[in-house]
């Protein structure tokens, strides 16, 4: 093994010693073991600079701030501390499967063309495994289409080149804060493809404390601004003004109740599939590309018939012609508009009179 480690893993951790330790040992537990574990302490309060000095890896180096200055900034720190020609991303909560670094590192290996590769990811709950609901099984050009629309990467998920990321002017954007990941992996974008391995190899721990698992209003206002820009590199001033529901609707998930708005969205999404379909992609990744806006528009027309605001007739006269082409989930729909009903009933008799 030579001195410099083929891979280093940077983690940003605060408060997180009673998670760290799971994680730790999912790396441990990789079959590829060249690698170096970056961890930058953010001020932690608890045990956690204690269980990383503590578990007798020589691998595993730590460095710790004296402020808090946010996760930004102490991957920035660990990022220009690391040694590996490769990078790979994990939060201090998520666990890596025995297989992702030897999987990762062979695939980046084999294909030059290739500045970052993800995986397929799950989720755990309460100890418990479910499936992931990120889009998938994502190709290089699927990535580059809803890359426009959601993030459709996890971050423990990725592996990149170092010096692909050496040439940016800064590694993690503060003013991207809490989609610097989103934004990393756009400007990344420039230096080669984005792949994923469809195989599950990573599991993102959801749970209360996860900073991910609220769409507050700085992450809101990023995500707007970072899509905003993207649309707007593409189409200049013809770019439509779409990043605010993209963000509400699609990124949050939050239930749309006015056809207006669904209306508008869709307007808006076909203008980037025009402009995309212009690009020289072949007809495989664009008939994907049509299949995952006909998905998105049921998805959001299933969540706002069931939460009561969105009539089933209203959805159904805004139908884009990919969701014609593709079908619908028709019974599915009918049911939700039940359900609907059940729950405007309700919310009404709720209501003082």
């Amino acid at each position: 093994m030579s001195d410099a480690p083929t891979l280093s893993v940077v983690m940003a951790t605060y408060n997180g010693a009673a998670l760290l330790p799971e994680t730790l040992a999912s790396l441990q537990a990789q079959t590829f073991s060249d690698w170096e574990l970056v961890a930058v302490d953010d001020g932690s309060r608890d045990d956690t600079v204690a269980v990383l000095r503590g578990w007798g890896d020589p691998r595993i180096g730590v460095i710790e701030s004296a402020v808090n200055g946010g996760p930004v900034i102490a991957r920035n720190r660990a990022f220009a501390a690391a040694r590996g020609r490769y990078i790979a991303g994990l939060d201090q909560d998520d666990l890596c499967l025995p297989e992702r670094f030897a999987r990762q590192v062979a695939w980046l290996d084999a294909h030059p063309e290739t500045v970052l590769v993800s995986t397929a990811t799950d989720c755990l709950v309460d100890g418990r495994v479910r499936a992931g609901q990120w889009v998938r099984p994502l190709t290089p050009g699927l990535i580059d289409w809803l890359m426009l629309v959601q993030n459709p990467l996890v971050w423990s998920s990725v592996l990149f080149r170092a010096d692909a990321a050496r040439r940016l002017e800064i590694f993690e954007r503060p003013e991207c804060r809490y989609v610097e990941d989103f934004d990393l992996y756009h400007r990344l974008r420039a230096f080669g493809r984005i792949d994923q391995l469809d195989t599950v190899l990573t599991l993102y721990r959801q749970h209360a404390g996860g900073a991910s698992q609220v769409f507050n209003g700085t992450m809101t206002a990023h995500a707007e601004a970072l899509l905003r820009a993207r649309h707007r590199d593409l189409l200049g001033e013809e770019a439509p003004d779409i990043a605010g529901l993209l963000v509400r609707y699609v990124m949050a998930k939050a239930p749309i109740g006015d056809r207006a708005l669904l209306r508008r969205l869709f307007d808006g999404i076909a203008v980037l599939r025009a402009h995309f379909g212009e690009r020289g992609h072949d007809a495989a990744t664009l008939a994907r590309v049509d299949r995952e806006i006909a998905r998105l528009w049921w998805r959001l027309c299933r969540a706002g018939i069931r939460s009561g605001r969105l009539p089933l007739r209203h959805a159904l006269r805004g139908r884009p012609a990919e969701a014609v082409l593709f079908g619908a989930p028709a019974p599915d729909l009918v049911a939700s508009r039940v359900i609907g009903a059940m729950r405007s009933a309700w919310h009404r008799g709720a209501m003082p009179h």
